[in-house]
């Protein structure tokens, strides 16, 4: 007998429809797997034989041989284990055939037969959608997260037993129910509030542009000052997700595990926070089979690198180019994979290794050479990267002392909001520009065109800072995005002389 079940492998952060074909012959009892199956596939066999068993289906004393098509491609994981126990059941006519090219299959077999949840269950279920699949077949802990996909059937079941009933009687079991959109509704509910932060206009202020402009930026001062405070706060005053990006985040976590037995939709804006001992494939992704690192999973997001200066160079020079481009390829000799990396980079450092120079209280103990030797850890490159570059400096007593509560996130969030706005509705005819962040050089011409004032205020900067080309760019984007918080339509000088203000370490050095 012969049986033909549908499941998909992921390939990056997408999936490819997989057959999974069962072939019943006569011959001494074995099992085999073909089709570059992993070493979690090959393991399938046993997982599958006990939990049939234990499941009280009859297995059959006959030659089993599973093929995954296509042949070429490499399977990895044990999503595959429902898909082979469904097909040997059909083979040897246990379920109905009724229903297996409507579905596709995954899932993790217990020896007892439980269902487990697997990786992965989004984007296979999407790529099911496209190819206008009827429905997916689940473990029950992975439906809420399948069901996000509008207009796919999701049917999770916690038992083997379960899902072959299913098959037998589809009439009996009602497909799992969800809507994307309410799960969305609260999204900005008991996140942090930029309220609780005492004084720090300055670095306040830098946070709001940050977030209207999608901004990079680095808070550089002494212990205690906030720095990780303020950068913790940026989420809750970005605009909150929409379904179709929340879709493409909770894709990316989907693929790294990170939603397995949690729940459905990522319904807030990420925020990474790697440590400072990370590396270079831990940040950008990697493996033998490359998965998402901090950087894809901080998509739509904030990366958040506190201590900056303490992660070694090799590793934040991998940032270089996600920066520039909102994605990372990996390369492998058996394939190429793209994670996107649209985020905000946000970062922390102190201004010495002592971590007191410029305080007006501690006195810097570093000698001229070791500030030179810890600030050499940030290429030049890298830190064009960053627009804005803020000293947060050390609060006054009277600001520690405060009772009063400074603006809330959801007040400063409107305003963010309208400035976003603003940018949308100049970027019409460029829709792959979601904010001002994303602008290239030709975009800079035809929206930032600057008086003979302004132009010379601006000539002035760069050449008594030094500044490249791309710093030059970067703060005339940052001054578009303070046009819009102060709804002009133009750029002014004192858009362009705040957004100089904000070079805080090219002026230092």
């Amino acid at each position: 007998m012969l049986s033909r079940i549908w499941s998909a492998a992921i390939v990056g952060i997408d999936a490819i429809k997989v057959g999974v074909e069962v072939d019943l012959s006569g011959g001494l009892p074995t099992m085999v797997v073909v089709g570059l199956p992993d070493t979690a596939v090959q393991e399938s066999r046993e997982r599958c034989r006990a939990a049939l068993k234990n499941s009280g289906f009859p297995f059959p004393m006959r030659k089993i041989v599973i093929n995954l098509t296509p042949a070429d491609l490499r399977k990895e994981g044990p999503s595959f284990d429902l898909p082979i126990s469904v097909g040997i059941l059909a083979a040897t006519e246990q379920v109905k055939p009724d229903l297996l090219d409507d579905f596709l299959f995954m899932g993790e077999l217990s020896l007892d037969g439980t269902l487990r949840p697997v990786a992965g269950v989004l984007a296979i279920a999407a790529a099911a959608k496209s190819l206008g699949i009827k429905g997916v077949v689940v473990p029950a802990d992975n439906a809420r997260e399948a069901a996000v996909v509008p207009g796919l059937e999701v049917y999770g079941f916690k038992h083997l037993s379960e899902m072959a009933d299913f098959l037998n009687q589809p009439e009996q079991h009602l497909p799992f129910q969800l809507d994307g959109q309410a799960e969305l509704a609260n999204a900005h509910k008991n996140q942090l509030d930029l309220r609780d932060v005492k004084g720090q206009a300055q670095a306040r202020r830098a946070l709001e542009i940050a977030a209207a402009g999608g901004h990079n930026l680095i808070f550089v001062g002494p212990p205690g000052s906030g720095k990780t405070m303020l950068a913790r706060r940026l989420p809750s005053i970005l605009p909150p997700l929409s379904f179709e990006e929340a879709l493409e985040v909770t894709q990316i976590h989907s693929v790294a595990g990170l939603l397995k037995e949690k729940g459905s939709l990522v319904t807030s804006r990420p925020f990474r926070s790697p440590h400072h001992s990370a590396s270079g494939p831990s940040l950008v992704g990697g493996g033998s089979f490359p998965k998402p690192g901090e950087i894809s999973l901080a998509h739509r997001g904030v990366l958040f690198l506190d201590e900056m200066t303490e992660f070694k160079r090799d590793v934040l020079e991998f940032l270089r180019q996600p920066l520039e481009d909102g994605f990372v390829t990996i390369t492998r000799t058996r394939q190429s994979v793209e994670f996107p990396a649209q985020f905000t980079l946000i970062s922390s450092t102190n201004p010495c290794p002592c971590g007191y120079y410029g305080d007006p209280v501690q006195p810097c103990t570093c000698s001229p050479r070791s500030r030179e030797q810890y600030w050499a850890r940030l290429s030049g490159p890298l830190m064009d990267r960053i627009d804005l570059q803020v000293v947060v400096g050390r609060l006054k007593p009277e600001e520690m002392t405060r009772i009063s509560e400074g603006e809330s996130s959801e007040q400063v969030r409107v305003r963010v909001e309208q400035a976003r706005d603003r940018a949308h509705t100049r970027f019409q005819s460029e829709p792959s520009l979601q904010c001002n962040a994303d602008m290239q050089s030709r975009h800079l011409r035809h929206w930032c065109p600057l008086d003979t004032t302004t132009q010379s205020l601006l000539e002035n900067a760069v050449r008594k800072l030094g500044l490249s080309a791309r710093a030059t760019d970067r703060i005339l984007k940052v001054a578009r995005t303070i046009a819009d918080l102060d709804n002009a339509d133009s750029l002014q000088a004192q858009h362009v002389a705040e957004a100089i203000q904000y070079r805080t370490i090219d002026r230092m050095q």
